[in-house]
C-alpha cells in the first residue's frame, strides 16, 4: 500500500461512525455487522456480553454508538442501561430487544436512551435506525410504541392480563424465574406472584403443565 492510499485509509477510518454491539444472539450480531460495514461508513465492534462491552470502553475505547441486547447476560435491563450511559467512551446509547414490551420500551427512551430498536425490524431499517441515532437523533419504533398490549382473542389467553401472557411465554421457552424477571424488568417476588395467579387461571398445577397448555391451544 502507497503512502497516499494509507493516509487515505486512515482518513476513512477517522470519518467512520464506530459502533459497538454487544448482543448474545451471534446471527443476530453477526448479520448486523454485515449490514452496517457494506455500508462503508460504519466500523463495528460486536461482544455477546454486558462485560464484554464494558470491557471495551474500560480499555480506553471510544463509540459514537453502543447498541446493547435488554436481556443478554449481565445487562440487569435499565440498570445495564445507565451504567453503560456513564462510561466515557460511549458517546450514546441504545437498546435492542426481541422480548421488551411497549412499557419498557417508553421507559427507555424516557431514560434518555439514544433509541429502542425491537428485534422484529427489517435489516435495513435497523442499519437506517443506527445511522439515524449515531448521528445524535433518537430514534423511537412509532408502530411498536403505537401498537395494542391487549391480550390477543384466544381462548386461554382471555383468561390472563397481559403480563401474566409474558410470564408465559417465558414458561414455555423454559426460562427460570430470575431470566423472566429481568426480561420482564420485574422483581423476582413478582413473577413469582403472577405465576401462581395464572396456575389458578388456566388450570395449571406446576411450570411444566403450564407450558404444554399453552402449546397445545396454540397461544404462542
Amino acid at each position: 500500500m502507497t503512502d497516499g492510499s494509507m493516509k487515505r485509509a486512515r482518513a476513512g477510518e477517522s470519518s467512520a461512525l464506530r459502533i459497538l454491539i454487544a448482543d448474545d444472539h451471534d446471527l443476530l450480531r453477526d448479520t448486523l455487522k454485515l449490514f452496517l460495514e457494506s455500508e462503508g461508513d460504519f466500523l463495528t465492534t460486536t461482544v455477546a456480553s454486558f462485560d464484554e462491552a464494558l470491557a471495551q470502553l474500560t480499555s480506553g475505547r471510544v463509540f459514537d454508538l453502543v447498541l446493547l441486547d435488554y436481556s443478554m447476560p449481565g445487562m440487569n435491563a435499565l440498570e445495564g442501561f445507565q451504567r453503560m450511559a456513564s462510561m466515557e467512551g460511549a458517546k450514546r446509547v441504545a437498546i435492542i430487544s426481541g422480548t421488551a414490551n411497549r412499557q419498557i420500551a417508553e421507559r427507555i427512551l424516557s431514560a434518555g436512551a439514544a433509541g429502542f430498536l425491537p428485534k422484529t425490524l427489517s435489516a435495513r431499517s435497523l442499519v437506517n435506525a443506527v445511522r439515524f441515532m449515531a448521528m445524535g437523533e433518537q430514534y423511537a419504533p412509532t408502530e411498536f410504541l403505537r401498537a395494542s398490549d391487549s391480550a390477543p382473542l384466544h381462548p386461554l389467553a382471555a383468561r390472563l392480563s397481559r403480563r401474566e401472557l409474558d410470564v408465559l411465554k417465558g414458561l414455555t421457552e423454559g426460562k427460570s424465574n430470575k431470566e423472566i424477571a429481568r426480561d420482564l424488568d420485574l422483581r423476582e417476588p413478582t413473577v413469582k406472584l403472577h405465576i401462581k395467579t395464572l396456575y389458578r387461571k388456566i388450570g395449571a398445577a406446576n411450570r411444566t403443565q403450564a407450558a404444554l397448555l399453552a402449546r397445545e391451544a396454540g397461544v404462542f
